[in-house]
Order: C-alpha cells, then sequence, then structure tokens
C-alpha cells in the first residue's frame, strides 16, 4: 500500500498541510503535483489499496479550478482519500463539497475530510506564519484519526449548486528588479506568463502568487494600493484566529 499526495500548492502552504498530515500516516509519500501543467493526469492511475490525500487550496471559497479539471484525469479506482483544503483564515465555503465531487467522478472514495489554515498567499498578515506548532499538532492529531476511522462517508459543509467563482483580480507584474530569468513563466501552473515579455495573461493569471513567491530577485508584485484595499475589507473576516476542522 502506498501514501499518494495529490496537491495543488502554488505557495506552498498547502503542501505543507498535506505533508504534516500524510507524515502522521507512517509511510513516506508519493506526490502528484497537479501545479505541474506538462503532466498527462491521465497516466496516473491509483491502487485500490492505495491510502490517499487530495490537497488543495481555496480561492474565494471555491477550489481552483485547474487543479479540479486535472483531479478528474485521475483514476482513483475506488481508493480511498481523504481531502483538505486550505485557506487564509477568512473562509473556505463551498471548497470541500467541490473536491468531494471532483474526487467521486475521479472514482475516489472519499472518508475524511479536513479544512486547514495557513498563510494568507496575497496578505500574509492573515494567518501569519500558520501552520504553526499548534496546527501541526493538531493535524497530526487529525491524521490519527482518519487512519484509524471504518470507511464511511462524510457529511461536508458547503453548497451544491457551488457560490460563483471570482476572477483572478491581483495580476503580478515584473518590476525593475526583474533580470528576464523566465522562472515565473516557467513555473506558472497555468502558463498565464508570456516567455519573451514575462506579462501576465490576465484573462488566464489564476492569482495564485506563485511567480510573486518563487522570484529570486523579489521583481513580481501585485498592484500595492489594491492589495491594501482587499486587507481592509477582509480584516473583519481574517483577524480571529479560526482553527483547523476534521470531518469524519
Amino acid at each position: 500500500m502506498r501514501t499518494v499526495e495529490i496537491i495543488f500548492s502554488p505557495t506552498g502552504g498547502t503542501e505543507k498541510v498535506a505533508h504534516i498530515i500524510s507524515g502522521g500516516w507512517g509511510s513516506p509519500a508519493e506526490t502528484i503535483d497537479l501545479s505541474n501543467p506538462k503532466t498527462d493526469f491521465s497516466h496516473y492511475e491509483i491502487a485500490p489499496e492505495d491510502q490517499v490525500l487530495v490537497a488543495m487550496p481555496s480561492f474565494g471559497g471555491r477550489a481552483p479550478a485547474v487543479a479540479i479539471e486535472r483531479l478528474k484525469r485521475l483514476r482513483g479506482n475506488g481508493a480511498k482519500c481523504a481531502l483538505v483544503c486550505v485557506y487564509g483564515n477568512r473562509a473556505y465555503e463551498d471548497t470541500l463539497v467541490e473536491m468531494e465531487d471532483a474526487a467521486r467522478e475521479s472514482g475516489f472514495e472519499v472518508v475524511a475530510a479536513i479544512a486547514a489554515i495557513a498563510e494568507h498567499s496575497i496578505m500574509p498578515q492573515y494567518a501569519s506564519g500558520r501552520p504553526d506548532a499548534s496546527d501541526e499538532a493538531q493535524l497530526a492529531q487529525f491524521a490519527g484519526q482518519i487512519a484509524r476511522k471504518a470507511p464511511s462517508k462524510p457529511s461536508l459543509p458547503g453548497n451544491r449548486p457551488y457560490k460563483k467563482a471570482g476572477g483572478g483580480g491581483l495580476i503580478p507584474k515584473a518590476g525593475k528588479e526583474c533580470v528576464k530569468c523566465g522562472l515565473c513563466a516557467e513555473s506558472c501552473p497555468v502558463q498565464a506568463i508570456d516567455s519573451k515579455t514575462l506579462e501576465a495573461d490576465a484573462k488566464t493569471c489564476i492569482s495564485c502568487m506563485r511567480c510573486v513567491k518563487r522570484c529570486p530577485h523579489g521583481a513580481r508584485k501585485v498592484n500595492g494600493a489594491m492589495v491594501s484595499v482587499a486587507a481592509l475589507a477582509l480584516k473583519k473576516a481574517c483577524s480571529v484566529r479560526k482553527e483547523n476542522e476534521l470531518f469524519v
């Protein structure tokens, strides 16, 4: 039996959460990276006895459309899986039920789900430093509970039909520090960045902030004034510490 992580984690927060949980299952995990646009996900086939963790962030209360589409290309073959949605301390709304529907369509048996907190990818003042030591202990405890439970369908919060997905909105741009190395274009999960001009296509960009996070020169940024406005709008919802949740 393998432990398999199926992860979409543009800035690393979701990946960190996933590793904590799968680490609690006791065996090294193999990773399927849903953020790689060059991968043919239809070639992956999960064995029925595999233990699977599917993890992705919540973007405005929805799962990233590209991550859902790539998840649906996999063949679950009845393998039991736990879902993890990671959000920046605001709300995850319909993310888990959307992930549940996609996982079941791919042939997985969903037996548990976790909503976990990680530092906000655009406004790091919210959930700063999370997952922290307290989160790590709780997530490891959740992993043990999932491993011990009898297979059953969890009742997950969320609505069907899902809430309307928002647009990307905040599009990173290259500043004067840019040295044209092209790492941003190479690592973009949706190939939204032109490899020559390094400009992002606003219609394709999903505002995942991977290019901002990975730029070795700190050259890619989003509009500071727009971020300040968004941060003010989210202040009430994001300022009170939210806790991780387990659904079994």
